[in-house]
């Protein structure tokens, strides 16, 4: 697959954004190659577009897989797995934030509620500022958790006029 040079701009710099959000540069960028493809493209063509090993596209495949941002698709009259992603950007975004929810904020949600019940359990002599800014932490990653649960809910075509309407809000609270 031969790619332009803007589709191989974007791809890279995707690469180099996943290392920053702590994903594997060649993770993001199969996730790049398979957004920006018209159509669904099997492991060894995604290997020689981007020049990385097979094994790499192997296992990036299976990660974005686990995400849930890659499926499979087959051809008729071919027996390889190709592979897609959605077109949609809030799609994608709604499958993100409901994975990052279950792999970060509800691990951080269970210890932060564990730590400030045993604060006002604990007889011994706590520090006051402890355990206000244990509360204080709480009570932000609950209500984010509750934004972030909503929003996941919603229909790409809702979370973005959602989105839209937020930016008017943000405006009118300046």
């Amino acid at each position: 697959m031969s790619l332009p040079p803007t589709a191989k701009k974007f791809i890279v710099h995707w690469g180099e954004m996943g290392t920053r959000w702590g994903i594997n540069r060649s993770v993001a960028q199969i996730h790049a190659l398979l957004y920006l493809s018209p159509k669904p493209i099997p492991a060894d063509e995604i290997a020689e577009t981007l020049e990385i090993a097979r094994s790499n596209v192997s296992v990036g495949l299976k990660e974005l897989q686990t995400w849930g941002l890659v499926r499979i698709a087959h051809h008729l009259g071919d027996r390889r797995d190709h592979f897609e992603t959605s077109s949609d950007v809030w799609d994608l975004f709604r499958t993100i934030i409901r994975e990052r929810k279950r792999r970060e904020l509800d691990p951080t949600l269970a210890i932060l509620r564990e730590c400030v019940a045993e604060a006002k359990a604990s007889e011994s002599a706590q520090l006051p500022e402890l355990d206000d800014r244990l509360e204080a932490m709480l009570e932000f990653m609950e209500l984010t958790d509750a934004w972030g649960e909503r929003a996941a809910k919603l229909a790409p075509k809702n979370l973005r006029r959602l989105a839209k309407l937020g930016d008017s809000i943000f405006k009118l609270a300046e």
